[in-house]
């Protein structure tokens, strides 16, 4: 079971260092390869760059709730729950596709009795 998440390969969770202006300032952030990937993923679905991407996040959460602790853990998080989303929507898409692919299956069965009745009947 945990081969899929021990076989990942080390460029992944090697962290790789990015300095961006916020706010007029320049800042350094230090996330993993993995996270700066699914920041590119997020800000590509929002036709923006990653570092736009960012500073809307910080303007967000500083908006929100005034300020933040700890903005790479935050950015982490965000990463997670965007993954979680993606993953949830993937489950709801195969359950639909399940749902409708099922009457299809019973009339298939039906058929095949009614045929296998008329065949022996």
């Amino acid at each position: 079971m945990c081969d899929i998440y021990t076989s990942a390969d080390p460029i992944h969770y090697e962290q790789r260092t990015r300095s961006l202006r916020i706010r007029g300032a320049v800042t350094s952030i230090r996330l993993e390869n993995l996270c700066w990937d699914v920041l590119a993923r997020i800000a590509s679905r929002e036709q923006t760059t990653t570092n736009q991407l960012i500073c809307k996040l910080y303007e967000e959460i500083i908006e929100r709730q005034g300020k933040v602790d700890n903005f790479s853990s935050f950015l982490r998080v965000s990463c997670m729950r965007f993954l979680c989303l993606v993953a949830e929507q993937q489950d709801k898409d195969h359950l639909m596709m399940n749902a409708l692919a099922q009457p299809q299956r019973q009339t298939a069965q039906i058929k095949s009795i009614v045929s296998d009745k008329r065949n022996t009947g």
